[in-house]
């Protein structure tokens, strides 16, 4: 078994790139969803306000609950997924964190 250097390294560094920029895109999609599910909300309380409709505001709550905790478990989801590689997991995390 030959030990090759120059190829473990290429191999950490294409992880490390993938796993940042997957780590920095999921952010941002977790902030769409999330921006978009405050933009349905504040739009029904506007037409509730306006007299179009009425809402059960406990069942709304629960529904937008549901949707940002299934948007934000998406993250760990992905994570278990996504290959092992050390380097991936710690450069998704660094553009997690970033994004």
């Amino acid at each position: 078994m030959e030990f090759d250097m120059g190829s473990m390294l290429g191999d950490i560094g294409v992880g490390g790139i993938v796993g940042f920029i997957s780590g920095y895109a999921l952010k941002k999609f977790i902030k769409i969803v999330l921006a978009l599910i405050g933009a349905y909300v504040i739009s029904l309380f506007w037409l509730q306000q306006k007299g179009v409709i009425s809402i059960n505001r406990d069942a709304l709550f629960n529904l937008t609950q549901s949707a940002a905790g299934q948007a934000l478990g998406l993250g760990d989801k992905v994570l278990g997924i996504l290959p092992g590689g050390g380097a991936f997991v710690a450069a998704f995390y660094l553009g997690f964190t970033r994004g």
